[in-house]
């Protein structure tokens, strides 16, 4: 009889079946572990084995068993890394406690219908060919991801699995090719590496030992010094970042401006005080005030702090504009905006974010009213903008600006540098998040931003994380969180274009394409009853 795999007690063999209860429960605790690598001390080791120990699992049962593992897989990790999507709602959205677990749940139902399908493909493959299954294993999760991302409506490429291995230096580096689907697909195929060891017990135990350990001394040598190959840019410019710090409320006040006088005069004074370091670009975050530039509180202030300090000011705003209605009346509806005054006082750029928040900016679906207006009475209601443009500052150099959640979508905030941007700045109020990991999970993505597009990035937030990113994943911090402040980030200009930035998600369709051929193969040929391999 051939030898037992390393985890038999995961996938036993023929006579000796796991029960299912024990089944789905190391499903569900898979999933619970990858979570570690996105939150608390962030162990990117999680992510470089859980998924194989999902492999492993799924890879011999009936393939609705391998179905709800993934299903259970995905939900739990759901529940452990992004929690603070129900407490959001709770606290800040009017709902209860319960209410808050209640959509939590269905985001997580979501996310396991996905990782359930992508499960169920593998075991199917596996039925005919284990070794092929362990190979369409990464072609497959990347195409699962990339689904995710591109949702209609609803899409939530959040804690993507390429995210922690990005944290280090030198593997960044290949998302300047692939994009962040790149690292996706390493590190889902060094899961699937261990899950062939295990399933592939044919081969000689020492081979599988030696296969897999030069893998993992060749990634752990590139992640130990190959970051010292990595260039060490030099800016040659610096912003006066500014983080307000305004509480998150549900309404504004008649006379807002008024009752928050000594507060402006705080942040103008921060806006303008004298460095050395000269900053020639003025940033305020996305924020939770009445910030437009038709109320002429606002379009003052702007002005001013434009004009005194001789710099151009961008700022984020809630920009009102007349449209027509269906039955032909004109009405003014706002947008999530960011707006730059030039150093003689005049507006002279608007940016409209496209990408809005689902259930929290815009109503995905009309039948879920109530829901909405209960869970964002605030902020629900904008319109997405048309135009994703770039800004021209007065040294003829262009900016592209993008707000909040947008910095999520790869593909998105690509064409900004693909048009001409020469800096990215994200302008985003993460005050929503409380002290969960949220903030820190939202810093991690929106940096792969600037490495995927060799551009520096300028994050600018109400209450933090504020930092400077450079061009290949540095990140420069100065402002504490939760306190109002400002900083002189660095940054610089830069015109070359990366291969993701000319041909965008290249690599996430070509594994789309080749999960099709894998998966379009199940249905060509009835699975061999005796496939072991």
């Amino acid at each position: 009889m051939a030898p037992r795999g390393w985890f038999a007690f995961l996938n036993p063999q023929s006579g000796a079946e796991m029960p299912l209860a024990v089944r789905l429960f190391f499903a569900a605790l898979t999933g619970a572990g990858l979570s570690l690598s996105f939150t608390g001390f962030y162990l990117q080791i999680y992510s470089w084995v859980s998924i194989g120990l999902l492999l492993i699992l799924v890879i011999g049962p009936k393939a609705r068993v391998a179905f709800f593992c993934g299903f259970l897989n995905a939900v739990a990790f759901v529940l452990t890394s992004v929690p603070w999507i129900a407490t959001v709602l709770s606290v800040h959205g009017g709902l209860s406690p319960a209410g808050g677990w209640a959509v939590l749940l269905l985001i997580a139902a979501a996310w396991g219908i996905l990782t359930g399908g992508f499960a169920w493909c593998v075991n199917r493959i596996g039925q005919r060919d284990r070794v092929l299954a362990c190979i369409a294993a990464p072609f497959l999760w990347v195409t699962f991801e990339f689904i995710r991302a591109h949702l209609p409506e609803i899409s939530f490429p959040w804690n993507l699995l390429g995210y922690p291995a990005a944290t280090n230096l030198a593997l960044a580096q290949l998302t300047t090719i692939t994009g962040i689907y790149g690292l996706s697909f390493l590190v889902a195929a060094f899961n699937a590496l261990i899950a062939w060891a295990d399933v592939a017990p044919k081969l000689v135990t020492l081979k599988k030992v030696g296969l897999v350990g030069g893998v993992t001394a060749a990634i752990l040598l590139v992640m130990l010094l190959g970051g010292r190959l990595v260039p060490t840019p030099v800016a040659n410019h610096s912003a006066r970042v500014v983080q307000p710090n305004f509480p998150e409320v549900e309404s504004y006040g008649q006379d807002w401006f008024g009752t928050h006088q000594d507060e402006l005069k705080d942040l103008e004074d921060l806006s303008l005080s004298s460095s050395a370091k000269n900053p020639d670009l003025i940033i305020w975050p996305e924020a939770p005030a009445p910030f437009s530039w038709q109320d002429q509180h606002f379009a003052k202030l702007a002005s001013n702090i434009a004009i005194r300090s001789g710099k151009p000011f961008l700022a984020g705003t809630i920009e009102w504009k007349t449209e027509k209605l269906p039955s032909g009346l004109l009405t003014q509806v706002p947008y999530n905006s960011a707006v730059l005054t030039d150093p003689q006082g005049q507006k002279v750029f608007t940016y409209d974010k496209i990408h809005l928040v689902p259930f929290g900016e815009y109503e995905p679906f009309p039948l879920i009213h109530r829901v909405v207006a209960s869970v964002s009475s605030e902020v629900g209601g904008f319109r997405k903008g048309t135009n994703r443009v770039n800004g021209t500052l007065p040294n003829g150099f262009k900016f592209g600006v993008y707000i909040c959640y947008e910095a999520i979508y790869p593909g998105e905030i690509r064409e900004f540098a693909n048009h001409g941007a020469n800096v990215l700045i994200n302008i985003s109020n993460d005050g929503w998040f409380g002290k969960s990991a949220a903030a820190d999970q939202h810093l991690r993505m929106a940096r792969v931003r600037a490495v995927e597009n060799r551009r520096w990035l300028l994050r600018v937030t109400n209450n933090g994380i504020t930092a400077a990113v450079d061009p290949y994943g540095r990140t420069y911090t100065a402002i504490p969180r939760d306190v109002r402040g400002a900083a002189d980030l660095p940054y610089d200009f830069r015109t070359d274009k990366t291969l993701y930035t000319r041909l965008g998600d290249w690599f996430a369709w070509l594994c789309v394409l080749v999960s099709f051929i894998l998966v379009g193969r199940i249905f060509l040929k009835k699975p061999s009853n005796d496939a072991t391999m």
